[in-house]
């Protein structure tokens, strides 16, 4: 009775679903003899178990041993179904649980990262509400003076006087340069 396994699922929630599954008994059973009743072996068993029992003559036509071994299988095999349908419903429950915890976790975080943008725009509209007053009130921050660092140029393109060397040695401001 060689019959194809399933592959392990790569899911962590089904991973532990099968485990659990694979505690019982009669779990193992049930799985086992549905994994061969949905195989072409199944199918294969039948075709030359039914040639077997009319040619052979085993019974006589209309076959009611036959039938009813074949009707006590189909009760069988229904109830088999079943359990393979709740076990399939069981994992379905299983995934969807998972994707919740899933969905309600990235919620979280996205109400965090919202919350963090919130304050990222109020720190800059606050930045932006001081750098204005600033500039209204004509002043600039404490100790600039407007200039970038190694320009001859300030903030507004006016030309900034530097410090030079006098051919005296001392320093005149204004004076001097290119």
């Amino acid at each position: 009775m060689s019959t194809r396994s399933l592959p392990l699922p790569i899911n962590p929630a089904l991973l532990k679903h099968a485990e659990q599954r694979r505690q019982r008994l009669e779990n193992r059973i049930a799985d086992q003899i549905t994994r061969f009743a949905g195989s072409m072996q199944f199918v294969y068993l039948h075709v030359i178990w039914f040639a077997a029992w009319i040619i052979l003559g085993v019974e006589h036509y209309p076959y009611g041993l036959l039938t009813m071994i074949v009707s006590l299988e189909a009760i069988f095999l229904s109830t088999f179904v079943m359990i393979s349908q709740n076990r399939a419903d069981e994992k379905r429950q299983v995934l969807a649980d998972h994707q919740w915890r899933t969905v309600q976790e990235e919620d979280q975080q996205n109400q965090q990262l919202l919350e963090l943008s919130n304050q990222i725009l109020e720190l800059t509209r606050a930045i932006h509400q001081i750098a204005a007053a600033q500039s209204a009130a004509g002043g600039r921050p404490a100790g600039s003076n407007g200039a970038q660092p190694g320009s001859l140029r300030g903030a507004a393109g006016e030309r900034v006087d530097s410090p030079t060397k006098e051919p005296s040695g001392g320093l005149a401001p204004g004076t001097g340069g290119s």
